[in-house]
């Protein structure tokens, strides 16, 4: 059997995974990288977009937004501000995604919004939501 890793994606809330794949890509502000088992330690900031895990061939992948990223042997700990495992997302999510995403907009466009830091989240929230279920609706992943 090959060496695998332990991915941990976990939020505030609550642990949205904890498994051992073969291998994860994860969207950083620097860029997308790919851990690998004997991966070197690393730290990095968790970007907004999909995180793809890769176990037995197959794709699970996950919407994520802030945070970091710890790897240390063969653990891959994500401590997102917002993760969800995409299969879980409904056209309705979506839809609702994106009138919150347009309500927001809007409430800025007239100013009503005081709040700007929970104003921008939620709206990069909605909106990444949203991108990266489009962008597996039409592939095949693991549900």
């Amino acid at each position: 059997m090959s060496k695998q890793l332990l991915l941990k994606i976990v939020t505030s809330e609550k642990v949205i995974l904890e498994e051992l794949v073969d291998q994860v890509t994860i969207s950083t502000t620097e860029g997308e990288i790919t851990v690998l088992p004997d991966h070197i330690p690393l730290v990095a900031i968790l970007g907004k977009g999909d995180i793809v895990a890769k176990v037995n061939g197959e794709d699970v992948p996950f919407v994520a937004v802030g945070g970091f990223i710890r790897v240390i042997g063969d653990e891959v700990a994500v401590m997102a501000d917002f993760a969800e495992y995409v299969a879980s997302i409904t056209d309705y999510d979506i839809e609702k995604a994106k009138a919150n995403a347009k309500e927001l907009q809007e409430q800025f466009d007239k100013k009503e919004i005081v709040d700007f830091e929970h104003f921008a989240s939620e709206l990069e929230r909605s909106l990444t939501r949203t991108r990266i279920a489009d962008k597996w609706k039409s592939k095949k992943y693991r549900r």
